[in-house]
C-alpha cells in the first residue's frame, strides 16, 4: 500500500526521522566526558563527578526528558517523580563510562554475573557464527565479559555511520583486544563483511530496537501500544540461515552489572515458503524479551524520543509492516 504524504502540519517526526537525523549531542558528550575522567580519576570519583554531567543534560534537555517521562509512565503505571528521571539520566552515563573499563579489559572494578552465558557458548561452539541482537537498553559492551573467558570468542558489530561516530572513535580509542571491529551499516559491502564475519565463526552483533527513514519495520505491541521494530535484522538472519541470540547487559547500580542471553530465533533450517511467518514470529519474540526486561530493569532504557509515534496509524502499519 502507498504510503500518504507527511503531513506538513503535524508537530513531531516518526521515531525513525527523529533519531537518525539527531546528532545524539547528548551521546557524544556523555562519551567525551567519561572517556576523559575515566582516564585521570577511579571510578568511584568519576562516578560522584558523572552526576554533574548527568543533571546538565537532565536540567537542559527539555525533549529527551519529556519521552523519558512518557517511557517510565508506561513501565511504572505512574507519573514518574524527577528523582526516578533523573536515574535513567545517570544509568545511561554510567554505562557510557563504564564502556570504558570493560574495553580496557578493567573487570576486577565490577560485580558481573551473567544468565544464559551457556546459550551464547554452545551456540559459537557450532561454528557456524550467529546474531547477537541487542537494544538501546543496558550495555551491549558487556559482551567483552564472555571474551575474557573465552578468548578464542570474536564479536563484529554492525551498525550506521551517523549513528556510530562517537561509538567507533572510542572503540579505537581504546586499546583492548575485546573491542569488536566495526561494519558500517549503509553500504554495499556490509552484507558481504557480514557474511564473510559469520563464516569465520564470528558474531555479528546489531542493535533491533530502531526502525530507520521508510525501512521495512513491524508493528509489534510493546509496553502496552504498538511500535515499529525494525524487519532488517531478523531478515538479513534469516537470509543468511543464522541463529539469533538477545542480549543485554543490565545496570543495576554500583558496581553491579547482569548479563543476559537468550534465543530468539534459528533460521538454519526454515525453508524459504516459511521464511516470513519465522522472521514476524521472531520480531514478536525479540519484543516480547525486551518488553521483559524493561519492566524487570526498567532505568536501563536510552531510548530518548517518542519511540511510539504514529505506529498505531493504520495506512503506515499496513505498509511496514507488510514489507
Amino acid at each position: 500500500m502507498a504510503s500518504k504524504p507527511a503531513d506538513p502540519g503535524a508537530a513531531e517526526p516518526a521515531p525513525s526521522t527523529e533519531w537518525v537525523a539527531a546528532p545524539e549531542r547528548g551521546s557524544a558528550a556523555i562519551l567525551a566526558a567519561g572517556v576523559w575522567l575515566a582516564e585521570r580519576i577511579s571510578r568511584p570519583v568519576a562516578h560522584k563527578i558523572l552526576h554533574l554531567v548527568s543533571a546538565y543534560y537532565f536540567v537542559f534537555g527539555p525533549g529527551p526528558r519529556r519521552w523519558s517521562r512518557d517511557y517510565l509512565r508506561r513501565i511504572l503505571g505512574r507519573w514518574p517523580s524527577a528523582r526516578e528521571r533523573y536515574r535513567q539520566y545517570y544509568f545511561f552515563a554510567t554505562t557510557i563510562l563504564d564502556r570504558f573499563y570493560f574495553l580496557q579489559e578493567r573487570h576486577h572494578f565490577f560485580d558481573i554475573t551473567t544468565d544464559g552465558e551457556q546459550v551464547m557458548i554452545d551456540t559459537y561452539g557450532h561454528g557456524k557464527g550467529a546474531f547477537l541482537l541487542g537494544a538501546h537498553h543496558g550495555s551491549f559492551a558487556l559482551v567483552s565479559t564472555i571474551g575474557r573467558r573465552r578468548r578464542e570468542l570474536r564479536i563484529a558489530m554492525a551498525m550506521y555511520d551517523n549513528q556510530a561516530g562517537p561509538i567507533t572513535q572510542f572503540f579505537r580509542r581504546s586499546k583492548s583486544p575485546n573491542a569488536p571491529e566495526i561494519i558500517p551499516l549503509g553500504h554495499l559491502e556490509a552484507m558481504l563483511r557480514i557474511r564473510d564475519c559469520l563464516e569465520q565463526g564470528k558474531f555479528v552483533g546489531m542493535l533491533g530496537d530502531r526502525s530507520i527513514a521508510n525501512a521495512p519495520a513491524q508493528v509489534v505491541s510493546f509496553l502496552g501500544a504498538p511500535a515499529l521494530f525494525p524487519t532488517g535484522p531478523m531478515r538479513v538472519a534469516a537470509a543468511l540461515r543464522r541463529p539469533v541470540l538477545f542480549m543485554t547487559g543490565l545496570y543495576r547500580g554500583g558496581n553491579r552489572y547482569h548479563v543476559v542471553f537468550r534465543e530468539i530465533a534459528d533460521f538454519s533450517n526454515v525453508s524459504a515458503a516459511g521464511r516470513d511467518a519465522a522472521i514476524r514470529a521472531a520480531i514478536e519474540r525479540y519484543a516480547q524479551v525486551l518488553e521483559h526486561y524493561c519492566r524487570s530493569d526498567p532505568y536501563n532504557w536510552y531510548n530518548f524520543f517518542n519511540f511510539w509515534h504514529g505506529a498505531d496509524l493504520p495506512d503506515e502499519s499496513a505498509r511496514r509492516g507488510s514489507a
